[in-house]
């Protein structure tokens, strides 16, 4: 055996060993960058669809659930609500909800797949104040025709209680409708549609 020969073989097992350390440190470096490019378990826990027991809502009280990042109320409405809505048909801008502010299952006046519990995102349609839920019939700072609905303080926007703008409003639309199913009798998750069930 030769000096050359000898020299070769160093010189391959080096080049091996270095090639093969190298692709370790390419490999280590790149799965954490890698792993980056996910979302966060906070950025996945905001997009989350949220599940809520509405068995403990009384009738006529609204709770206030967070989803993606935005406050979502849940109103739990009585007959004399709901007989109020009806009535304000010829009130409000949209009576029907035409315009897209909720997915193509929830259609009608009360704007609900049950129309005892209302589920709408809290956030005026004209600058994104978050309205007040004013329950009570004829006010005095709201007036003798006001049935119950939400009031926003910012600028003075009036919904019903099916979440319908009054007309002659600074609010352009209904308050938005999220996507929303019934899981059974008291279970409501928000976030997904009825047929992902």
């Amino acid at each position: 055996m030769s000096n050359g020969d000898v020299s070769q073989g160093r010189r391959r097992f080096l080049i091996g060993a270095t090639s093969v350390v190298g692709g370790v440190g390419v490999v280590g470096a790149a799965v954490p960058f890698v792993a980056s490019w996910n979302p966060s378990a906070k950025a996945e826990a905001a997009g989350a669809p949220v599940t809520v027991n509405i068995s403990k809502i009384e009738p006529g009280q609204q709770v206030t659930v967070e989803w993606r990042g935005k406050p979502v109320w849940i109103i739990r409405r009585t007959p004399e609500m709901l007989e109020n809505i009806k009535k304000l048909s010829e009130r409000v801008k949209d009576p029907e909800s035409e315009s897209p502010q909720q997915p193509p299952y929830i259609e009608g006046e009360f704007r609900a797949l049950n129309p005892e519990y209302g589920v709408y995102i809290g956030l005026c349609t004209h600058l994104g104040c978050v309205p007040t839920y004013r329950p009570e019939v004829a006010p005095a700072d709201l007036g003798e025709n006001w049935l119950g609905g939400l009031f926003c303080p910012c600028h003075g926007s009036r919904y019903d209680l099916a979440g319908r703008v009054f007309q002659a409003q600074p609010a352009p639309l209904n308050l938005e409708v999220p996507p929303y199913r019934f899981d059974d009798d008291s279970t409501l998750t928000i976030g997904l549609d009825p047929e992902a069930a």
